[in-house]
């Protein structure tokens, strides 16, 4: 049986009706709505200490000290760190050792009049399992998409009580906890695109696979990680910078992706719209990847991060098939240009009419899109037998010119770039427009030496132990695989071949 949605009224009402709970609430930038919700469902005077609003900032100041930004994790833990210090001061003496202390606190920006401002905020919720007991504590960051300020309002009040139910009562099932912060909401009205655990309750929480069930679950479309593993809030990285980004498996890492990386980086730095622009770097793995062997297996996708912060790059899980999709995404973040750096099979999967069937103006539309912001590809190139092989094992690229070339004794060791790569013939016009207009360039100065080197070669030649796999991809992605043992690597096994 399914278990049965409570109503936000009837949350608030459990939290009120349970004694040992108390704490502050603490909002700023859209009223105090999730305080409203408690106080609405009765018996508040049992869970509420105190709830307050600080919106002006010489008093926000004074209460929690300056910050730069108002709206950013930053002041969201100076807000619970002041908060639940003075609860534990105030009332320590007369109520710990029966009372599980909380301060929930939020900091937004809801549409403004105008409705010109970024609508988004940080929520959280700082809290003791037991009494007297070490508090656990999480931070998420939302999007409001409603375009009515009361309707942002009244989602927000939702989200917060379900935040606070969901700390109190699914602490032990991180994943139900995360796909309760909708409920009584839709993903039309709330994005939620960062989220964070952290002390006792989830030490063994890894915050990169509770980021990956964000996107699993449709919260949001895209998560972003560090070079430490840490989670990112997206906006805080990609704002006003120029973007480069690279798609791949990463299953490993290998020397190609880093050539395709470096020499794709090297022509983007020298783009007239980059100069004296911060640029920020981008391995990027999509849902459809992760999932290509029909289940999402998360030892897998923590073993790809993993390599990839080895090579100090950050990582973005991306529910974005296309490409438009994903540049179109950037633009929330910034207006400057944007790189992507793709090998030439998957230049012509960018060409592959079924992707945009359902787009009223099929190919022509998904290309006006991506290309219409200051968008280039860097197009990596590839040997003619590899490019065979490449059609061989997809099955699934139509015939083109291009096969036949490959597939030529004479030419199979020609290189194929993107000035000489033959596109479907009734595309043939098109791909000619974006070549000579600059939108399509061909990545210079690469490692020839290097090109028949793909993933899945470098993972079969792990899993059959043959050790030269370690020539195939960076130093430190090699040592990182035999010091965790990653997609199967098993060191007593592994020999020269």
């Amino acid at each position: 049986m399914e278990t049965e949605l409570l109503t936000t009224n009837r949350k608030a009402l459990e939290i009120n009706l349970d004694l040992q709970k108390y704490g502050t609430l603490a909002e700023i930038g859209a009223g105090q709505e999730v305080a409203r919700y408690f106080f609405q469902a009765g018996g508040a005077a049992g869970t509420i200490a105190k709830s307050i609003s600080a919106y002006d900032m010489k008093f926000s100041d004074d209460i929690y000290g300056k910050t730069a930004r108002y709206v950013s994790q930053e002041r969201l833990v100076s807000m619970l760190d002041h908060e639940f210090d003075l609860l534990q001061t105030r009332l320590g003496d007369t109520r710990s050792a029966t009372t599980t202390f909380f301060a929930f606190a939020n900091t937004v920006s809801a549409r403004n009049f105008k409705g010109t401002n970024e609508c988004h905020g940080w929520m959280g919720i700082r809290y003791q399992r037991e009494p007297q007991s070490a508090p656990s504590e999480i931070h998420m960051h939302v999007r409001m998409w409603d375009r009515e300020n009361v309707l942002q309002q009244q989602a927000l009040g939702i989200a917060g009580v379900n935040m606070i139910y969901g700390a109190f009562f699914y602490k032990d099932d991180p994943e139900k906890f995360i796909v309760s912060l909708i409920d009584n909401l839709s993903i039309q009205r709330m994005e939620v695109d960062m989220i964070s655990f952290s002390g006792k309750d989830f030490d063994q929480v890894d915050n990169r696979l509770m980021s990956l069930l964000l996107v699993q679950h449709g919260l949001t479309n895209a998560v972003l990680f560090g070079p430490n593993s840490d989670v990112i809030q997206p906006s805080e990285l990609l704002y006003k910078k120029a973007i480069l980004v690279e798609r791949g498996s990463f299953r490993p890492f290998t020397k190609v992706n880093m050539d395709m990386l470096q020499c794709s980086l090297a022509q983007f730095v020298q783009e007239p719209a980059v100069q004296a622009v911060e640029v920020e770097v981008l391995m990027e793995i999509t849902m459809h990847n992760l999932l290509a062997s029909g289940q999402l297996d998360h030892e897998d996708f923590l073993a790809r991060v993993d390599v990839i912060s080895a090579v100090g790059y950050n990582v973005l899980i991306s529910n974005y098939s296309e490409y438009y999709r994903l540049t179109s995404y950037f633009r929330r973040f910034t207006k400057e240009m944007i790189g992507v750096a793709l090998g030439v099979n998957n230049l012509l999967e960018v060409f592959n009419e079924k992707y945009y069937e359902t787009l009223e103006g099929g190919i022509l539309e998904s290309f006006g899109r991506l290309f219409r912001n200051a968008v280039k590809l860097y197009v990596y190139p590839m040997h003619g037998a590899a490019f065979e092989r490449y059609v061989d094992l997809l099955q699934e690229v139509p015939p083109t010119r291009q096969t036949q070339v490959a597939r030529s004794s004479s030419a199979r060791e020609v290189l194929i770039k993107a000035n000489n790569v033959q596109v479907p013939r009734n595309l043939t016009n098109l791909y000619e427009h974006l070549l000579e207009n600059n939108y399509i360039e061909s990545i210079r100065g690469f490692d020839e030496s290097i090109l028949d080197i793909f993933s899945r070669d470098v993972l079969k030649k792990i899993k059959d132990h043959d050790s030269s796999w370690e020539t195939m991809v960076p130093a430190p992605v090699a040592r990182l695989i035999k010091e965790r043992q990653l997609f199967d690597y098993e060191p007593a096994l592994s020999v020269a071949k």
